[in-house]
């Protein structure tokens, strides 16, 4: 994992879905896999195989810190980045959030300009060796 090439994102709202792939693929140049559900992230990570996954919190079914913990069962996800993005900033719940073992929190909203260089450093950071 030398380039942080291929991105996840794990979002339910078709909007903000849109918004995040086009952040990531137009304007940080990334291969991105949208996906509108916690199942169905995990139904195709294996295959597409992300560099980094961002990660909605508050999702029907399996919320993010769930699908987390499911993600974190596959061999093929240790050691990949795991960002939440979440609307609940107080930081007694960002800290909770970290807690489920994610190595960053992007509070939305978040400016989809920016979004593809606001992740390269939880990138860096999570795929060090203590990763």
């Amino acid at each position: 994992m030398s380039e942080l090439r291929r991105a996840m994102c794990v979002e339910d709202d078709d909007d903000i879905r849109l918004i995040i792939e086009f952040s990531l693929a137009t304007v940080g140049g990334y291969e991105v896999l949208a996906c509108a559900s916690g199942r169905s992230a995990l139904a195709q990570v294996e295959a597409f195989r992300p560099d980094l996954v961002l990660l909605d919190v508050m999702m029907p079914d399996l919320s993010g810190p769930q699908t987390l913990a499911a993600l974190r069962q596959l061999p093929s996800m240790q050691g990949v980045p795991v960002v939440f993005m979440t609307a609940k900033a107080l930081p007694d719940e960002l800290e909770d959030l970290l807690q489920h073992g994610a190595t960053g929190v992007i509070v939305k909203p978040f400016d989809p300009m920016t979004l593809a260089q606001d992740i390269r450093p939880y990138w860096e950071h999570g795929r060090g060796p203590s990763a």
